[in-house]
Parts: C-alpha cells; structure tokens; sequence
C-alpha cells in the first residue's frame, strides 16, 4: 500500500502563521515537527512508500522535512498550478501500478489516537482489495458546520451532504448515522480511475493526456506535469467528480482523535491556551490584561487578534489583504528554497537587504539581473562565487560585488552553511528580477 499525500492548499484559515509559500502543514508547532512530518510518520508503519503530490515550491519543504525525518526514498509528483483533489489523485494513480492499493490522505490533520487509526486503516485495505472506494467517516463529537457530512448505512454510504447549518447539523447528531467526512479515501488506483473515467470522463481523459505529456525523472522518482496540460484539466474534487456518484463507496466510522486543524480556534485545543484562556503564539514576550478568550498570533511581518470563536473569518480577510499586499500573503520575511533559505532584513525604495543561507554541498542557479547590483558580504563559511568567466573563494568577513547584467552564481563546496548579508541597490528589487540560465533544481522561474 502507497501512502499518497496530498500537499497542496494555501492555509489561509491560519494567517499569518501560515502563507501560500509555507502553508499550516509544514509550520512546525508540535514538538517542533510540522503536520506533514507528522502524516509521515503516522503512514510509515502501515505503508510501504510515500508518494508526494506537491507543487513545485512545496516541493522542496517537503523534501527538506522528509529529510529530517530521515526519509529520502519517496515519489513525487509536482502540480505546476492546483486543479483540486480529483485530477491530483488521478495524475498519481497514473503513476502506480493498477493494483496498488492507495491510502489517499492530506498532509494537514491531526490524528492523536494512533492505536485505532491503525485499525480502521487496515480493515480499509481489506475493503479496497475487495474493489471498493472508501472514505474514512469520523465520528462526530458535536453539531459542526465546517465540515461535510456522510450518512451510513453500516458501512455503505448512502449520501454524502455539503457543509450544513446548525440546526441540520444537529439533527445529523442526533440521528446518530453520520460522520464528518475526513478528506481520507483508500482504493486501488484501477478501481479509482474507472470510476473517474465512468463519472468525469473529461477530467479523466485530460489527466491521462497530461500524464502522458509529463517530464518523468526516473533518478529523482518524480513527474513533472507541463503547465498548459495541468490547466487542461478540469478542476474538481474527488467528492464530487467520483464519490458522490460511485455505487461502490464504503465508509469506514473512525473514532481517531482527528483535527483538520483548519482555525485558529481549533488549533487553539491542541496546544496551551493561558489561565484567561487566551490562545498566544509569539517568539517575544506577550502580556495581556483584563482579556479573555482571544487568539493572538505574532509573527515577524504580522499581528493578529481575534475572539475565539470567529477565526473562521481569517480567510475572508486574507482575500482581502490579497488585493492590498499580496506579499503579506505569500511569504513570511523568511523564505525557503531548494538550496537554504533568505531572510528579508529591509525592503525600501531602490535597496533591499537580506541574510542568505546556503547549505553545504548546495548552488543557486546561475543567473543574472536586468534592473539590481549585488554586493555579497560573508559572515560565515566559504563561498565560492561564479561572475562571468571568472570563479574565486570570498571567506568569512570578505565582500565581492555583482554588477547589473552580469552572470553570476554562488555555491557552497563547504561541510558548514554559508551566511552572507547581501544589499540589492537598484531601480527595481522584485523576486521576479532573475533570469535563470543554468538550474540544478529545474526551475523556470524564482
């Protein structure tokens, strides 16, 4: 059995913590290890690999806490934009074997009950070796309205219903045969796909086309999907393209301590709130008086502070930030790459200021800039720096300088990270100011 997990979402619901480029499944919060980290280790014992559906910026967070975790041997496949769960699923059941059987999770959700996951995982597998679609039904401890609903017969589904209000929310309690849909499926990939190709034919047949149009990189055990060909497909849940019309769906009730972790407030009953019940989250000092029952989340760039009860309304503001400061949505002032990570230390008119880390054994690609000069101060490590035709060492507390245009590259052939401050001076600063002619990491843009 294959672990499929899927990466994708932008985790507006927990801003700022969480942003497009480094959304809530990779920010480490328990134990200093991240819900993806967690997914991993929840599935190693029951899977045999994992398969990683990503796109390619995630791609390298993934790779990097996969790592952590001492985890290298796994399968990826890379999304150039998102179409939903259904063509994801499908692009990877391309990818496997007809037989495999394929645990479909997402790499967000809590799950503390590690003893009856287990069990409701394997009796799952037994059913998807049978040829069924299952979906793991949880079992509800209360009247919610954010997430959608199964109705059971035993383990055959009988509907699946969309996010309800309060009052039919509760009468599904009370009627005591439905549970949360959990976004969890488990099917052989044959099985998956037939049903796609009965149910969705359009989305089946561009998600075979775009397989078929994919660059595979069999060293790397990944497949890239082209960006016209992604967009080719249409988009849709697996809920809706499939399980909602397929006769073979099962449910399997599950009883395992789960969270989608997808607010504030409910990230707020996971870890320790004060004696006021406030939810802080801050690397400085907070102190509150005469307050109660309000989530405070502090980041670098960032302040929020709402009332427990109403950070369901986060996402509404992101989108409205989105059209003010975009950046504020993307990316915190830290942000990572293939090669290490940048930290934005000042950003004004005509200069910008970073701290750069690159890891050992790590390049960035070879590059130039139309509208920016870079001087490169060394703090730490060894740099060996690349501009033009010339290749030379700049040591700690050394400097060189990159002029406008100039080809250049830095790369760390060093056993210890490399730490430089560099200062942009320029008529234009933006990310996007970089041309790419050489990239270990196949990258077409930053």
């Amino acid at each position: 059995m294959i672990n499929l997990i899927l990466c994708g979402g932008s985790g507006t619901r927990l801003w700022p913590l969480s942003r497009m480029l480094m959304p809530k499944q990779f920010v480490k919060l328990f134990n200093a290890k991240s819900l993806f980290q967690l997914t991993v280790e929840r599935n190693s014992t029951l899977c045999d690999e994992q398969f990683i559906v990503s796109n390619s910026e995630q791609y390298f967070l993934a790779y990097d806490q996969l790592e952590e975790l001492g985890r290298s041997n796994n399968r990826y496949l890379l999304e150039p934009i998102g179409r939903n769960t259904a063509p994801a699923i499908a692009l990877a059941c391309l990818s496997v074997s007809p037989d495999t059987v394929v645990l479909v999770t997402p790499s967000d959700h809590l799950i503390k009950n590690q003893v009856a996951y287990k069990a409701v995982v394997k009796r799952a597998e037994l059913l998807a070796e049978e040829g069924f679609l299952v979906t793991f039904g949880i079992t509800p401890s209360y009247a919610e309205t954010g997430y959608g609903y199964i109705e059971a017969d035993g383990e055959n589904v009988k509907s699946f219903k969309e996010k309800p209000d309060s009052h039919t929310a509760q009468s599904y309690i009370d009627k005591g045969n439905y549970y949360w849909n959990s976004g969890m499926f488990c099917f052989k990939a044959s099985v998956f796909l037939n049903e796609l190709k009965h149910y969705s034919p359009q989305i089946y047949e561009a998600s075979v086309s775009a397989y078929n149009h994919a660059k595979k990189d069999t060293k790397d055990a990944m497949v890239r999907i082209g960006y016209d060909e992604m967009l080719a497909i249409p988009e849709d849940s697996v809920d809706y393209a499939v399980m909602e019309k397929s006769t073979k769906g099962k449910v399997v009730p599950s009883n395992i301590d789960w969270s989608d972790v997808g607010s504030f407030d409910a990230l707020s009953n996971e870890l320790p709130n004060d004696e006021k019940n406030n939810f802080i989250l801050s690397h400085k000092q907070v102190c509150t008086i005469d307050v109660e029952d309000l989530i405070v989340i502090d980041t670098e760039d960032a302040l929020l502070i709402s009332r427990k009860g109403s950070s369901q309304k986060v996402k509404d503001f992101v989108s409205k930030l989105k059209q003010e400061n975009e950046a504020l949505t993307t990316t915190h002032n830290t942000v990572h790459r293939p090669w290490g990570t940048y930290t934005v230390l000042e950003d004004k008119a005509g200069y910008k200021i970073k701290k750069i880390m690159v890891k050992p054994g790590k390049r960035l690609s070879l590059q130039k800039h139309f509208h920016r000069n870079e001087h490169w101060i060394v703090v730490s490590g060894t740099a060996t720096v690349r501009v033009e035709d010339k290749t030379y060492i700049v040591r700690e507390n050394e400097s060189t300088y990159i002029k406008s245009g100039e080809i250049h590259r830095l790369e760390n052939l060093g056993k210890i990270p490399i730490i430089l401050i560099e200062a942009q001076v320029g008529s234009y600063t933006g990310e996007d100011d970089i041309v790419r002619i050489e990239d270990d990491y196949k990258r077409e843009n930053i």
